[in-house]
């Protein structure tokens, strides 16, 4: 079971792939999906026997990698963090696949992208169900090849062939980083096991090594690495600019991709290695500090976009924030709590986007919506419910876990965890405030559209989207409520040894015992925002207006709006310097200079030149050839007594072949 668990999503998308033109469009969307269902299935029953009966399951399927102490096997680890990420991922992509049955039906390719939707889920499970850093290694950049296909699935739009290389050339800064967390694990734990290197770790807390006369930390350094390479996956600030462009790709694999597997991989790798975390303490708050960080940003540049996508998925960004800086604050099972809730309501405000833009004819502009209340009524209710589950409104999923994190992070009474509870207070003010704005220009303003694309505007009446929505909506309310206490709960044994915390990092029962105030403000904040989203935009634009259009209004205006400015800094003084750098020197010094002169091409030419002049040489006079030879015996008895007279390090044969070779090119140029 636990095997069929992880091929059936490979054995589907090879199928559907190669025998595509075959079985139609109807055999192929049918085996997908049947396939993700019966896998999700699996991941129930999974998450019964390991989750909640608390035995895990080890299995070791082959031998990979026999190379003197290099040991890799084809493993795998059964434990209650990775079936839950099992849970999460194939009911999301279940639903993803049955949407893009009706989503994607008018595209002849659609044999195509369902092998790739299918490909994706099964090296997500790969990475989540690995039992060594290789092996999930594997997965993770399955998952980022997979996501440059779906990205680019539309490769005649130049827009989604920018942001798929775009999407995977910051994916790579992050994959490099991973590379050197394993192969430094190798050099001095000589294993890439789970089992063995945590249970090694005790040994190495004091370990140390030098480089370039800097004394490092070697668990530092690892958490280090292993951080690098969840900040490029995870889209955190500095490596978060190809998250956004990944939008043009369709829409179910945005929400497959960015609202519960691939983005999510970054968090799920610091949780996966807890151990090494623990025992770092800086790097945990250079995690925190970052975390928080990304938050804010994302909140903030959300609050000026206008296209629909772009808004939910700067959500997306600042809400892996939270997950992040959870983690940073030692409190994992929380930020694997909220990332499970986020995975189902993005998912649904994701697929509720689609149905949108499918509505209003594959219009993405928010400017031009409006008054879609009406003719849409049933996936402005799916809306409503996303948008309420995201902000953190009361008793629905979003709230159970991002108002504890906040908590948590008071109550770690440290420098970063004030810092993170400041900026994700701010945050959840933006994210109400934004999540009110998609709302309101989208379904309550005044019509913005054109009359024929208004006319044309009708709720969609093909069952599996709605049907897909409806079984979103249902745990986006309820899910939150019914696995808080068993997930991060006090006293929950649920995560067993999958999760490690030091015990001086546990502050579950400070977190209870802070300010009221300090409890309260976050939700107070999001009411706020909600309130103020509402009457700015319903009674108040002109004051929004005139805001815009002020001297400080522009300058803030024109600095979110440019995202930071983070997009105009990488392509001006890092990307065009590396491009002329590389075409200066690369290209035309070293490629169509150096190598042209000094390799085949270049010797070829000097030699067909030189030959004409060689017989030259050959003049058949006895005295032409005593003159070369009496001058050659002249230089090297010079050269041979300079030598010895001065000791220089140069080999006497050495030198007169040199000099050789230089009276060899002089008499061929003077045509000797």
């Amino acid at each position: 079971m636990y095997l069929i668990l992880i091929f059936l999503p490979f054995i589907s998308s090879i199928t559907v792939g190669m025998f595509g033109k075959k079985l139609g469009t109807d055999g192929s969307s049918f085996i997908s999906v049947f396939s993700l269902f019966f896998t999700f299935i699996s991941s129930l029953f999974c998450f019964y026997e390991v989750g909640l009966s608390n035995s895990f399951v080890f299995i070791k399927l082959v031998k990979w990698i026999d190379s003197d102490l290099l040991q890799v096997d084809w493993g795998f680890l059964f434990d209650s963090l990775t079936v839950v990420m099992c849970c999460v991922i194939t009911f999301i992509s279940f639903l993803v696949h049955l949407y893009s049955t009706e989503y994607m039906s008018h595209d002849p390719h659609l044999p195509r992208f369902m092998s790739y939707l299918s490909l994706f889920t099964f090296f997500m499970l790969i990475l989540v169900t690995a039992d060594n850093y290789v092996q999930m290694f594997v997965g993770w950049e399955g998952v980022g090849l997979c996501s440059y296909l779906l990205i680019n699935f539309w490769f005649t739009r130049i827009q989604a062939n920018k942001a798929a290389i775009k999407a995977m050339i910051v994916n790579r800064i992050g994959d490099f980083g991973l590379i050197l967390a394993i192969l430094v694990i190798f050099i001095n734990f000589k294993a890439l096991d789970y089992a063995t290197i945590f249970s090694l770790i005790p040994f190495y807390i004091n370990e140390h090594f030098t480089l370039l006369y800097f004394e490092f930390n070697l668990l530092s350094v690892i958490s280090f690495f292993l951080f690098v390479g969840a900040i490029g996956k995870s889209a955190q600030l500095g490596l978060h600019t190809w998250l956004p462009d990944a939008m043009e790709g369709p829409t179910p694999v945005s929400a497959l991709i960015h609202a519960a597997t691939m983005v999510t991989a970054g968090v799920f790798l610091i949780v996966r290695s807890s151990c090494l975390f623990e025992y770092s303490l800086h790097i945990s708050q250079i995690v925190t500090i970052l975390g928080a960080s990304t938050a804010f940003f994302a909140a903030s540049i959300g609050l000026l976009q206008n296209d629909l996508k772009r808004v939910i998925a700067y959500s997306t960004c600042s809400q892996l924030g939270y997950m992040i800086f959870a983690c940073g604050l030692s409190n994992y099972s929380v930020g694997i709590f909220h990332l499970a809730n986020h995975a189902f309501f993005k998912a649904l405000l994701f697929l509720a986007a689609g149905s949108v833009i499918h509505a209003i004819i594959d219009e993405q502009d928010m400017r031009k919506m409006g008054g879609l209340k009406n003719k849409i009524p049933f996936t402005y209710s799916i809306m409503v419910i996303g948008s309420l589950a995201l902000i953190g409104f009361p008793f629905l999923t979003g709230f159970y876990s991002k108002d504890v994190i906040l908590e948590l992070a008071y109550g770690k009474f440290s420098t970063s965890g004030y810092f993170s509870y400041i900026l994700g207070t701010c945050g959840a003010f933006f994210t109400s405030f934004y999540s009110t704005r998609l709302l309101y220009l989208t379904f309550l303003s005044k019509p913005n559209a054109y009359k024929s694309v208004l006319f044309l505007t009708k709720e969609s009446m093909i069952y599996p989207i709605n049907i897909v929505l409806a079984l979103l909506a249902i745990p986006s309310i309820f899910i939150g409520y019914y696995l808080k206490d068993m997930l991060i709960g006090l006293g929950s044994d649920f995560w067993g040894n999958s999760i490690y915390v030091l015990p001086e990092n546990m502050n579950r029962i400070d977190a209870e015992f802070i300010n009221q105030c300090i409890k309260l403000l976050p939700l107070m904040l999001t009411f706020t925002g909600f309130f103020f989203a509402f009457i700015f935009y319903t009674f108040f634009n002109f004051f929004l207006f005139n805001l815009k259009v002020s001297n400080i209004g522009k300058k803030i205006y024109n600095f979110l709006n440019k995202k930071w400015f983070f997009d105009k800094i990488y392509n001006e003084y890092l990307v065009q310097n590396v491009l002329n750098i590389s075409y200066r020197i690369s290209y035309k010094i070293i490629d169509r200079g150096i190598i042209e002169i000094f390799g085949p091409l270049g010797l070829t030419k000097i030699v067909s030149k030189k030959a004409v002049f060689l017989y030259k040489l050959q003049s058949g006079f006895l005295y032409h050839y005593t003159l070369i030879v009496l001058i050659a015996s002249t230089f090297s008895l010079l050269i041979r007594q300079i030598c010895l007279q001065y000791e220089f390090l140069i080999d006497f044969k050495i030198s007169i072949l040199f000099f050789l070779f230089i009276f060899y090119f002089i008499a061929l140029k003077n045509k000797f």
